[in-house]
C-alpha cells in the first residue's frame, strides 16, 4: 500500500519537474511575440499563437498529456492519479466544414476505495469525440457533434465497461488577449446494472501576456445524474499559469493549475493538481 501511494506521488512530482524543466530551458532559449488572436502577425510554420493552442476545436493537430492528481481521495484519504492522453486531429471536409476529432484515453491509478478492493492501475473507457466546426469563422467558433464511450476499462473499478454515446458541444471567443469558452457533453452508457448518465462541463478563461505566458482557469465540473442530490456534483475552483514556447523546433503548450473541490461527492479528493503538456503541430 505505501509503495503504491509513494508511486502515485512520485509520478506527479516527476511530471511537474519535467514540465518546469522544459519551461526553464525554453525561457533561456526562446522568446515569443505575445500576440494572439486574429490580428496576430504571420508566423513561421513551426510557431503558433497561444490563442490557437488554447482553442480545443482549432484546425491544428495537437497531442495534450494532462495529468490530474487528486489528494485525500476515498475513505482512506489517499492519492488518485488520472493521466488523460487526448490527441486532437482535424479533417477538412469541404469549403464550409471541418471535422475535429478528439480521443480521450484515461490512464488511471485508483486508490483503495473499499476494504475488499485493492488499488488498481490501468486504462479506463476510451471517449472519442467528433466536432463539426464551420471552416470560415471569425473571432467566435462553435463546434458540435457526437461522442462515444468504448468498453476498454481494464478493471471494473476503473470505469463502467459498456458502450455509450451522447452529444458534445464546444464554443469560444477570442477578444484581444482573452480566450473564453466552454466544452459541454452528456454521456449515457448501459441500461441495466452499472450504467452511466453523466454531464461534463469544462469552462475555460485564458488571459494571454507577453512572451507566450498566460493565466488560465479551466476547471472540469461533472454531475452524476444517477447519484443522490447531495452526491451529484463535483465543482472545482482555481486556476494557474502556462506558457506557449518552442523546445528546439517543437511548439509546446505547458500549464499548471490547482483546484479546490468546493462541492464534491463522497470519495472525491479535496483538491487537484493538474499538469498539462500539449505538443503542437501547426501546418501554416
Amino acid at each position: 500500500m505505501s509503495n503504491w501511494i509513494v508511486g502515485s506521488i512520485s509520478g506527479s512530482a516527476f511530471a511537474m519537474v519535467a514540465m518546469l524543466g522544459a519551461i526553464t530551458v525554453a525561457t533561456a532559449q526562446t522568446s515569443g511575440t505575445g500576440q494572439v488572436g486574429p490580428t496576430a502577425q504571420a508566423k513561421p510554420r513551426t510557431e503558433v499563437d497561444a490563442a490557437a493552442a488554447q482553442n480545443p476545436i482549432s484546425n491544428m493537430i495537437s497531442v495534450p498529456f494532462q495529468n490530474n492528481t487528486s489528494f485525500s481521495a476515498g475513505p482512506y484519504g489517499q492519492t488518485q492519479n488520472v493521466m488523460l492522453v487526448e490527441p486532437v486531429i482535424p479533417f477538412h471536409l469541404n469549403e464550409d466544414w471541418n471535422l475535429v476529432t478528439r480521443w480521450i484515453a484515461p490512464v488511471i491509478s485508483q486508490p483503495r476505495m473499499r476494504p475488499t478492493e485493492g488499488p488498481e492501475f490501468g486504462l479506463g473507457p476510451l471517449n472519442p469525440q467528433f466536432y463539426f466546426v464551420p471552416a470560415n469563422t471569425g473571432s467566435t467558433m462553435i463546434g458540435f457533434g457526437p461522442q462515444f464511450q468504448l468498453p476498454t476499462a481494464t478493471d471494473d473499478v476503473l470505469g463502467v465497461n459498456k458502450w455509450g454515446a451522447g452529444p458534445a458541444l464546444a464554443a469560444l471567443t477570442i477578444q484581444g488577449p482573452w480566450v473564453v469558452g466552454f466544452l459541454a457533453n452528456n454521456m449515457w452508457a448501459g441500461s441495466e446494472g452499472p450504467h452511466v448518465n453523466r454531464l461534463t462541463l469544462n469552462p475555460f478563461i485564458n488571459y494571454n501576456m507577453a512572451d507566450g505566458w498566460y493565466l488560465s482557469s479551466a476547471p472540469v465540473m461533472t454531475a452524476d445524474w444517477l447519484a443522490s442530490s447531495g452526491n451529484r456534483w463535483l465543482v472545482p475552483l482555481g486556476g494557474g499559469i502556462g506558457r506557449v514556447f518552442k523546445l528546439d523546433e517543437q511548439p509546446i503548450n505547458a500549464r499548471v493549475q490547482v483546484f479546490n473541490n468546493v462541492v464534491r461527492p463522497t470519495g472525491a479528493g479535496s483538491w487537484i493538481l493538474q499538469l498539462q503538456v500539449q505538443l503542437l503541430f501547426p501546418t501554416h
